[in-house]
């Protein structure tokens, strides 16, 4: 037994220098990654809008629907945050990512594996029993730096989730207040073609009492009534419009659609900004602000990291294993010293006859991690021409609207003054309906113009990556 064990003493003393040098001389093959330097603009060019600042993000950017102050629309969003399913997948793939993670982390360090048995045999003269015992165990000595590079990917593929869940939300955040906003729109659109419809009906009265009175023909009467059923018309396409919006709004919610039509059939105004500055911060910013072009760069991150963990598919792996086992005729037998096994020693493996497909292997991955950096760098001039886009839009429909309203003033005068001549013969039935068709498509120009300010600086918040820092603790 002493002998045994002294053999086994000089055998570890002979392996612990090469375990020592083994880690002692590992390498870490493959680049090590550094994030692309991108060429942004120092500044907005489209910034000519007083209200538009380059001014650091702050507290408005990140809970920006608060500043349009509708408490109804900070209900639904915070609702869509707690219940949508695509938040909740977003958090499942960043658990998985974890998981994977955790699986990975095992790799650095033994394994070890035990087993058990006891056997009976039978012959036509005898039988015999056998009982065995033993633990194994293994460590692959991370020689080249392939644990080490999988972490690395696994680490940034869990940032990579992370900022998906946070693109998620700025997604859901913006579709919830657009549905709501184009709610709000199509209810104003129907209360103003219920306006028209009333006007109409009244001019129609007007023309029926001239038709009888001999004063108009036929022709005036068909005109105004054609006119009157065209106006009534739009309303049940505004309705379903109204509907689909309640509903999109409903499944955005993780609820069925039609649920929430009680609660939003109550007509509101379209929600403005109350206070109309936005800071935008200067073009850089948005790299470390929006998500999806954190997700990109994480993506490129991990597939760098991948080129090593190719690699060191190169080169040899070294195993240390040993194993314990003892085995007996009888259970006594498990406890005596004799009975036991004992092995120890490393083991090499180098892929020397498919060395060819693993070298292409690495340059497959080299091929991704360059289209990975050019899908960064497109996504990052696509994030840089959405903000412009949105900061002009922002600016001219702004300088739309107030013209539009000195025009609805107009179209009103005009329209009274006209069914004034008409009543008094002076104009004919066709100036008349020119001037409601005129003032109808100002009202309803007007509506959309006010709409479409929401929804420009709703889409510029979207742009800056606005939305998630202040949902995503809460995920």
């Amino acid at each position: 037994m002493k002998q045994k064990t002294g053999r086994i003493t000089r055998g570890l003393s002979l392996f612990i220098p090469l375990i020592i040098f083994s880690l002692s001389s590992c390498v870490t093959v493959g680049p090590d990654y550094t994030a692309p330097e991108m060429d942004a603009p120092d500044k907005w060019q489209a910034v000519s809008n007083e209200n538009i600042s380059t001014d650091k993000y702050d507290k408005s950017l990140s809970e920006w629907w608060k500043n349009f102050d509708d408490p109804i629309l900070t209900g639904l969003i915070n609702r869509a945050v707690t219940n949508n399913l695509s938040i909740k997948q977003a958090a499942v793939r960043l658990n998985q990512a974890r998981i994977r993670r955790g699986i990975s982390e095992a790799d650095k360090y033994p394994s070890v594996t035990s087993s058990a048995s006891a056997r009976k045999s039978r012959t036509s003269n005898n039988s015999s029993k056998n009982y065995q015992a033993g633990l194994d165990s293994s460590w692959e000595i991370d020689l080249f730096g392939q644990i080490k590079r999988t972490l690395e990917a696994y680490d940034a593929d869990i940032e990579s989730a992370e900022d998906s869940l946070n693109d998620t939300l700025i997604s859901l955040v913006a579709e919830v207040a657009l549905n709501y906003v184009n709610l709000r729109l199509y209810q104003s659109e129907l209360e103003n073609t219920a306006a028209s419809l009333k006007l109409r009906e009244e001019t129609f009265e007007i023309v029926s009492w001239r038709y009888e009175a001999g004063l108009v023909t036929e022709l005036d009467l068909k005109s105004s009534e054609s006119t009157l059923e065209q106006t009534r018309s739009q309303v049940p396409a505004l309705q379903s419009s109204i509907d689909q919006a309640q509903n999109n709004i409903a499944v955005l919610l993780g609820c069925n659609p039609g649920t929430l039509k009680e609660e939003l059939s109550p007509v509101k105004d379209v929600p403005a900004l109350q206070d109309t500055t936005v800071k935008t911060g200067i073009p850089a910013d948005i790299l470390r602000q929006r998500p999806d072009l954190r997700k990109a760069e994480r993506d490129l991150a991990a597939q760098t990291a991948r080129i090593g963990v190719a690699k060191a598919d190169l080169y040899p792996k070294i195993t240390l294993s040993g194993s314990i086992g003892i085995s007996a005729v009888n259970t006594g037998g498990l406890f005596e010293s004799d009975n036991i096994t004992r092995s120890i020693g490393p083991s090499i493996s180098w892929p020397v006859f498919n060395y060819g497909s693993l070298k292409k292997n690495v340059e497959i991955q080299k091929a991704e991690t360059e289209q990975l950096l050019l899908t960064y760098k497109s996504l990052v001039l696509n994030a840089f021409n959405e903000v412009e886009n949105a900061i002009s839009s922002c600016f001219y429909e702004q300088l739309k609207r107030e013209p539009l309203e000195k025009a609805v003033k107009a179209s009103e005068r005009s329209l009274e003054i006209a069914r004034m001549q008409y009543s008094s013969g002076i104009i004919d039935f066709q100036s008349l309906l020119e001037n409601e068709r005129s003032l109808l498509s100002l009202q309803n120009q007007l509506i959309q113009s006010k709409g479409q300010i929401t929804i420009n600086y709703i889409n510029l918040y979207k742009a800056l990556g606005g939305g998630w820092t202040s949902l995503s603790t809460d995920i």
